[in-house]
């Protein structure tokens, strides 16, 4: 049954003239940039940002802080299930090119960075309210997540993947509000000083099932740390241009999307926990609709219910109950020997 389970990737410039796809989720944050009379100033508003802490970041060789451009390119999955070309957009993640004015080349920067799933979205909020409505003191099922996790896998391994990447994503989102971190002794050039807590999140737990590990990191002028979703060796796999494409990308859209973390006026602590209800930060000149944001994620997750969980759902469970999901080090050997 899994042979059913194919894929096709597509891709769109995320650039001031970029209008989002019907397929797209309409909470995503670069779609969310996208739409009212500002639209525009604010996609060449964001795209200057990137550009700033890009070069900010990348600083040798650099003494006018204008050697590199990012182009982003949002990259979208769609599954069809029984093989008869009807699709549903199952993943949306961004992929990143870097422009080197200097010695005139582009070079691949991140895949992954953002990360947008209806499956998500009917998961925490469709499944996961109605679980706490009815039990309020108990964790989720022990199977919360596991679909979307092995569909996410599947992808990974799938053809479609092998052939147009070289690479595992590493997905960059924003720390828990309901954790402390605490701040340790490693730093690394790039991503900064490293962040720890003992005590993972339900988004932790949830991208665990997606084989991703999760380390979090404070790069250098920022003021909060990032959590790092990867597979294999965050630190030893990528380049430091790739890592610096992932952050300039990912903490752009957070400062706007979470100035109160992000775009807080002072910077982290030894031991931190963020918080949106923080008054001490600075807004960005880009107009970002967060309240439509959080409406639409119910709208959409019931979509989801209705358009690919329901219908589907007999073919879904089989699937699911057979499909063994492969080892990180397989999925990264396959990688590699697509490259070669």
């Amino acid at each position: 049954m899994s042979k059913q389970f194919t894929y096709s990737i597509s891709s769109i410039r995320f650039d001031e003239n970029y209008q989002p796809a019907d397929s797209t989720r309409l909470t995503t944050n670069f779609a969310n940039l996208a739409r009212g009379e500002r639209r525009q100033e604010n996609l060449r508003k964001t795209l200057t940002m990137i550009n700033n802490r890009f070069n900010d970041l990348a600083h040798w060789d650099n003494p006018t802080a204008d050697r590199y451009s990012v182009e982003v390119d949002i990259i979208s999955a769609d599954l069809d299930i029984e093989g008869n070309g009807h699709t549903f957009p199952v993943i949306e993640t961004l992929k990143t090119t870097i422009i080197d004015h200097k010695e005139n080349k582009r070079i691949d920067g991140m895949i992954g960075n953002s990360f947008s799933s209806y499956v998500r979205d009917y998961d925490f909020s469709n499944v996961l309210p109605e679980h706490f409505e009815k039990n309020p003191t108990s964790p989720p099922a022990a199977d919360f997540g596991d679909l979307h996790g092995k569909l996410f896998q599947h992808l990974l391994n799938s053809e479609a993947y092998q052939t147009n990447f070289n690479k595992q994503p590493v997905i960059c989102l924003s720390v828990s509000s309901s954790k402390v971190y605490q701040r340790t002794g490693n730093q690394h050039p790039v991503l900064g000083v490293e962040y720890k807590q003992d005590e993972y999140s339900l988004t932790d737990d949830y991208f665990h099932k997606m084989g991703l590990t999760v380390r979090y990191f404070m790069p250098a002028g920022s003021v909060a740390p990032l959590a790092f979703y990867f597979a294999g060796d965050l630190l030893s796999d990528y380049t430091d241009l790739e890592l610096i494409s992932a952050i300039s990308t990912m903490e752009t859209f957070q400062k706007i999307y979470r100035p109160e973390i992000y775009n807080a006026n002072s910077t982290a602590g030894h031991m931190y926990q963020p918080s949106l209800k923080y008054q001490d930060y600075s807004l960005t000149q880009i107009i970002y609709d967060r309240e439509e944001r959080s409406q639409m994620a119910v709208t959409q997750g019931k979509f989801t219910e209705n358009e690919f969980i329901k219908p589907y759902k007999a073919i879904l469970d089989e699937w699911a109950a057979n499909y063994v999901v492969t080892s990180d080090t397989v999925q990264k050997e396959a990688v590699k020997k697509r490259a070669a």
